[in-house]
């Protein structure tokens, strides 16, 4: 009968996962501001898709990680954690934002930003626009 060591689990290294993975994800940061962050904290906590609105949110920084999750993680590393209401937004290598997370106590769900509907312009009222009175010519009668 041979014994074999059992050998403690290793963590794979920063080096081994960016040379496994040496496209990291790029992602914006915006934090919510204090008055609407109460607000989110008291209300409903629905899952499914949040419309946030921008105004309520100041723009932040960007940070490459593998996933949302590990931007989380880097940033409550570095005593800068994200709080509920936050969002993190995927950013393409061309700059072009390819989607929104909300961060809410059951973790990330998907967001998308609150677009106002758009009004089509009024001229005026009917009561304001005068009939048009076409005369007859008399020699076509």
């Amino acid at each position: 009968m041979s014994q074999t060591a059992s050998l403690p689990p290793v963590a794979p290294s920063q080096h081994l996962i960016d040379r496994l993975n040496p496209y990291m994800a790029r992602y914006r940061i915006h934090r919510m501001k204090n008055t609407p962050r109460e607000s989110f904290r008291w209300g409903a906590h629905t899952g499914g898709l949040s419309i946030p609105k921008p105004k309520d949110y100041e723009g932040g920084e960007d940070l490459e990680a593998i996933s949302a999750y590990a931007a989380w993680k880097a940033l409550r590393n570095e005593g800068r954690p994200l709080l509920p209401g936050d969002i993190i937004e995927s950013i393409a290598p061309d700059g072009v934002s390819t989607g929104l997370q909300i961060l809410k106590y059951i973790g990330f769900e998907p967001a998308q930003w609150y677009v106002p509907e758009l009004k089509p312009p009024v001229i005026g009222s009917p009561d304001d626009q005068v009939p048009i009175v076409l005369e007859a010519d008399s020699h076509l009668l």
